[in-house]
């Protein structure tokens, strides 16, 4: 079996691990992802790699450099899913990256290579992601141990059913010195290396993102009885912000504006609501343009009954120069035109960039669509992403 259809059937594998039937559904710390941890270990083992859990349950396969206490160069992604998935997202990167150690073939390189699988980046179980990446940046909040999911299991009990141990997360930081870089391969998630005709683009910057809870006060009636003119519909003042955030953000160029939950309260046919909660998500490249459309947001407000609440911030993260230069560089050899791109989507590289340099490879899907069952990556990019990322490895030596 060729390497790609080997990657192929990896994916097809893992997809078949999940909570739910019939969909793909793999969350931290569950029995999903401790049975995908086994399999991807044991993959990692016939690639040469010696395997280890650390204590937030990310899986790491170590294959040793030439000499003792080499400097590392990490690849890798995540394992974890949202409900109902498709079998690429995170899975990729990390099975391309066992792939490109199996291509070293037992070849001794002057630095280790690390291939690192996250044990949380969608965040979906405990609602706060990068718990894998942040643990091994050290940057891991513990006081998130004590949130309890929704069937009432503290993250602190998971964590230690899973094999993880809650009390020495602070072990699971790289050290720095040691590392050369850490570069993730992930499916763009978008449809612009489709619509360019490009198998592979190169990551740049992963844009910046802030998340705010609105709240809309209004006052509950009789939805027979109250006269139009005397209402004071909550939803009704939300609708008029939900097509202002739309209609600002679609003037922009590169902002993103998304109204991605709202509730509506007392949420009864014949009640007039009285309160409305939304969230809103903004993101942009550049934070000022970001933190520009966000204090346009809050100004909007300023003559309605709402409150506005910053519920996370994240800034923009760059991808290193150097690394960036490395990898359009092996691109180059299997793409004539390298596209350079921005991350609308967080990633765990933006975690590790605290601690090293990264780079990031984007491979084509089909129809731009990921955190879906049809999610689609076809053989062939994965086989000119294989090989970017072979080449970029061997920039290194």
């Amino acid at each position: 079996m060729d390497a790609v259809a080997k990657i192929l059937e990896r994916l097809e594998s893992l997809g078949g691990i999940s909570e739910e039937e019939g969909k793909l559904t793999r969350r931290f710390a569950t029995p999903a992802l401790r049975r995908a941890n086994d399999l991807t270990g044991q993959w990692m083992r016939e690639a040469g790699m010696s395997v280890r859990q650390d204590a937030i349950g990310n899986l790491i396969g170590h294959y040793p450099g030439a000499a003792a206490g080499a400097k590392i160069l990490m690849l890798g992604s995540h394992l974890d899913t949202v409900p109902n998935a498709g079998k690429f997202d995170g899975a990729l990167g990390v099975v391309l990256a066992i792939a490109c150690v199996e291509q070293l073939a037992g070849r001794k390189l002057p630095f280790a290579i690390e291939v690192a699988a996250f044990a949380d980046e969608e965040g979906v179980r405990y609602h706060t992601s990068y718990l894998g990446s942040r643990a091994m940046a050290g940057e891991f909040i513990e006081e998130v141990l004590n949130y309890i999911d929704a069937q009432g299991i503290e993250m602190r009990a998971a964590l230690r059913q899973f094999g993880g141990d809650p009390d020495r997360i602070a072990q699971c930081r790289a050290d720095p010195a040691r590392l050369l870089g850490y570069a993730e391969v992930h499916i763009e998630q978008g449809p612009e290396l489709e619509q360019k005709n490009q198998a592979v683009g190169v990551v740049t910057a992963i844009a910046g993102q802030t998340l705010a809870s609105v709240t809309f006060e209004g006052k509950t009636g009789h939805a027979g009885t109250t006269p139009m003119r005397q209402r004071r519909d909550a939803l009704v003042a939300a609708a008029h912000f939900i097509l202002e955030v739309e209609c600002h953000a679609r003037k922009r160029k590169g902002l993103v504006a998304t109204v991605g939950q709202l509730t509506v309260l007392p949420g009864a046919s014949n009640v007039i609501p009285g309160k409305a909660v939304l969230t809103l998500e903004v993101r942009h490249e550049e934070d000022a343009k970001r933190l520009a459309a966000v204090k346009y947001f809050q100004d909007a407000l300023r003559n309605t009954p709402a409150s506005w609440k910053t519920v996370a911030e994240t800034p923009t993260v760059r991808c290193s120069p150097a690394q960036i230069a490395l990898m359009r560089k092996a691109a180059r050899r299997h793409q004539p035109r390298v596209l350079n791109m921005v991350s609308g989507a967080g990633h765990d590289a933006a975690m590790m960039a605290r601690i090293t340099p990264v780079a990031m490879l984007f491979v084509r899907c089909r129809d731009g669509l990921s955190h879906h069952p049809d999610e689609m990556v076809a053989a062939a990019d994965v086989g000119v992403a294989l090989a970017v990322l072979s080449d970029y490895v061997n920039e290194f030596i």
